[in-house]
């Protein structure tokens, strides 16, 4: 059996063939077809704006700069996440707060969320960035109503979750990132993930002051439009208006991403069919715990199962040649994040979860035989 990832990119004739078409046009750079990328995304989640960047870090550093995180910012986030999204309130100079995950969905525990917020002073905290994590939507609703009686913003991180969605208490379909429940919403367009770019990010908003400032920050704090500029001396004047970065997207990942994005639904619908395999073929079995599961909304970025020996499990795989992933090492036991002072032990529920977390391969072209061949080597391990 030849090497089977965890993910895998999806690259088809027509994505080549849109890259080669802007590479043979005009614009390699700010061209017109990140524009149109951003109008097809935002219209596939459902929101009013979209900000392509570079990549999925720097969309939430721009996130978290343009809801004016700060030195005495403090913000709550999940410590089974990647690293950046705690990192870009870092990069604004606050403070990081990690509450524990819910055992059953690997996501940020609301209750836990509720209690840290009423262990502090009020107005202690800023905001929360939750994570839907493998694909899992969040419950932004309740986080929703939680931020407002607290007074807090919410980033939602939704790296893994183009198209998934929750069913809100009105029995209407929220897509994750439609920000309906959050003030920004950010995603990552990887090799790995459901649209890649080869590398990319996506911001998501409906405020509109939020969409103008993101766009003055991803192009160094320089405007050339004449309405906004103290003074003007001529077509080429410009003026750097803030402290910005150059974080935007190029014309040909845009390209490549626009062309993706055109078969994002059907990339998401075999992600569902796989993991209804893996959820049947795992179904009573009494050594796997934890699994994805059956979810409606789930977008499926990752199929994650829990097993007691997850390490001897991941070699008797790797030995296969089934190159199966960990999602994530703890934030908080992070080197960098204990030198702040967090602890190992502090998070029970996402440390026991460490211990056990494998995510099987999980992309649109795994093959039958390829998924029945990691099932069964699974189950024979464990026999």
């Amino acid at each position: 059996m030849k090497p089977i990832p965890y993910g895998r990119q999806h690259i088809t004739e027509s994505d080549i063939e849109a890259v080669i078409t802007t590479l043979t046009s005009d614009f390699l750079t700010q061209g017109p077809t990140i524009e149109e990328f951003e109008k097809a995304f935002a219209k596939y989640i459902g929101c009013q704006y979209a900000v392509a960047v570079s990549n999925g870090t720097a969309a939430l550093h721009l996130a978290a700069m343009a809801m004016q995180a700060g030195e005495n910012t403090n913000v709550i986030t999940s410590p089974i996440t990647f690293a950046a999204s705690a990192n870009c309130v870092r990069y604004c100079g606050g403070n990081v707060f990690f509450a524990d995950i819910d055992a059953n969905t690997f996501c940020l525990d609301i209750e836990k969320v509720e209690a840290l917020i009423q262990s502090k002073p009020k107005g202690f905290f800023h905001g929360i960035i939750p994570v839907d994590l493998a694909g899992y939507p969040v419950n932004l609703e309740s986080f929703r109503q939680l931020a407002d009686q607290h007074g807090l913003w919410i980033i939602e991180d939704s790296c893994h979750a183009p198209g998934g969605y929750i069913v809100d208490s009105k029995g209407t379909k929220q897509y994750c990132g439609n920000g309906i429940y959050s003030d920004l919403a950010i995603f990552s367009f990887h090799p790995v993930k459901h649209i890649a770019c080869g590398e990319g990010g996506m911001i998501t908003t409906n405020n509109e002051a939020l969409y103008k400032k993101l766009l003055l920050l991803r192009t160094h704090g320089i405007t050339k439009d004449a309405s906004l500029m103290h003074e003007n001396h001529g077509g080429w004047y410009y003026e750097m208006q803030e402290l910005g970065y150059n974080y935007r997207l190029t014309d040909f990942q845009a390209a490549l991403g626009l062309s993706q994005l055109k078969r994002a639904n059907e990339g998401l619908e075999k992600r569902r069919s796989i993991a209804s395999v893996y959820n049947e073929a795992f179904k009573n079995r009494s050594f796997i715990k934890g699994q994805s599961g059956v979810v409606e909304g789930h977008a499926y970025h990752l199929y994650v199962i829990r097993t007691a020996k997850r390490k001897e499990l991941y070699d008797f795989l790797r030995a296969r040649n089934i190159f199966c992933q960990v999602h994530y090492i703890p934030v908080h036991t992070l080197p960098y994040y204990q030198s702040l002072g967090w602890k190992k032990g502090a998070f029970p529920e996402a440390e026991q979860y460490y211990q056990e977390c494998l995510s099987l391969p999980m992309y649109p072209t795994l093959k039958p035989e390829e998924q029945e061949f990691v099932i069964n080597s699974v189950i024979e391990f464990h026999k």
